[in-house]
């Protein structure tokens, strides 16, 4: 079986080695495990430097700081900082502590009883975190019951890292992309969408697509966002126009998806159509925003009831 000429690799975003232009007509994904790696931990620590939360709403730096430090700061040098969606800080220090904070105030502290290398939270847990030390083990902790256990051991020390997980040849070009917890959402040239089960993708085998559908926008893809309940994808044009697609393939679920306008506006009496570059689910509310090249962010409801609330005009993005 042939190799396509275009390919999607998943692997480090970094490595510059292997990356294809779009402009020579295939397109590169690289998706990462969080995997650990063998590596030798540096030699020399940094000086313990204070950390430091930044409000980079304040205007008037003359009046007030720009930051403010913890309370109960690591005692050591800080190694890993790694905020939760709602907005804890997670970090790790070279005190062999992993320190979480609500603003800042400590709300836990693990002890990893030696340094600590890295850390990151579990999924979207906000009690249960990962740290990898330089003892080379990797451990789980939850916050909420107080209990640890050993996930990994490596002959050295194992701060985590991003390993090659599978590589996807696709017919085109990558135009855009999106993951939701149990699939990811390819959207290539062509108006052409390809889902891929998570699961299947972790085998390090050659994948198919779970489905591979036409766009029901006219016009080509520039965005596309998976719906927070994983029941979907939410794609946009070029045309000023927004999809909402369904995962499932029953008639009922298609029946359901619907499409609207927006990012329009009269121009010397004609309406003037710009793209979609860039859209963003609320993970409570349901709602979502769209970003178009008009320089404009709406907001639309669940419902539909305000279609391209105009909430904020800015320069183009």
């Amino acid at each position: 079986m042939g190799t396509p000429k275009q390919g999607a690799r998943l692997g480090k975003t970094s490595e510059k080695k292997g990356s294809t232009s779009p402009r020579h007509g295939g397109g590169t994904f690289r998706s990462c495990g969080s995997l650990s790696q063998h590596r030798t931990p540096p030699k020399l620590r940094r000086a313990r430097q204070p950390l430091i939360l930044h409000n980079f709403t304040n205007t008037n730096m003359a009046a007030s700081p720009l930051g403010k430090e913890v309370q109960e700061p690591p005692a050591d040098g800080v190694t890993a900082l790694r905020f939760s969606a709602r907005g804890l800080l997670l970090a790790s220090s070279w005190d062999g502590t992993a320190r979480l904070y609500d603003n800042l105030v400590q709300r836990g502290a693990f002890s990893h009883r030696v340094p600590v290398l890295d850390c990151c939270f579990q999924d979207s847990s906000e009690s249960v975190i990962f740290t990898a030390g330089l003892d080379a083990v990797v451990k789980r902790y939850d916050f909420f019951s107080r209990s640890e256990a050993k996930v990994a051991e490596h002959s050295k020390a194992a701060p985590f890292g991003q390993n090659l997980v599978n590589t996807l040849y696709l017919p085109d070009r990558v135009f855009t992309m999106a993951q939701s917890q149990s699939r990811l959402v390819i959207g290539t040239a062509g108006r052409q969408v390809l889902i891929y089960d998570l699961k299947m993708l972790g085998r390090s085998v050659p994948v198919s697509a779970e489905q591979q559908r036409e766009s029901s926008l006219k016009h080509q893809t520039r965005c596309i966002r998976c719906h927070p309940d994983g029941t979907g994808y939410t794609l946009s044009s070029i045309e000023g126009r927004v999809a909402v697609e369904y995962f499932d393939p029953g008639e009922a679920a298609q029946a359901a998806k619907y499409a609207f306008k927006c990012h329009r506006r009269n121009e010397g009496g004609k309406e003037a159509i710009f793209p979609i570059n860039s859209m963003a689910f609320h993970p409570v509310l349901g709602t979502f925003a769209t970003g178009g090249c008009d320089g404009v962010v709406n907001i639309v409801t669940d419902d539909l009831t305000l279609l391209c609330l105009q909430c904020l005009r800015s320069f183009i993005s």
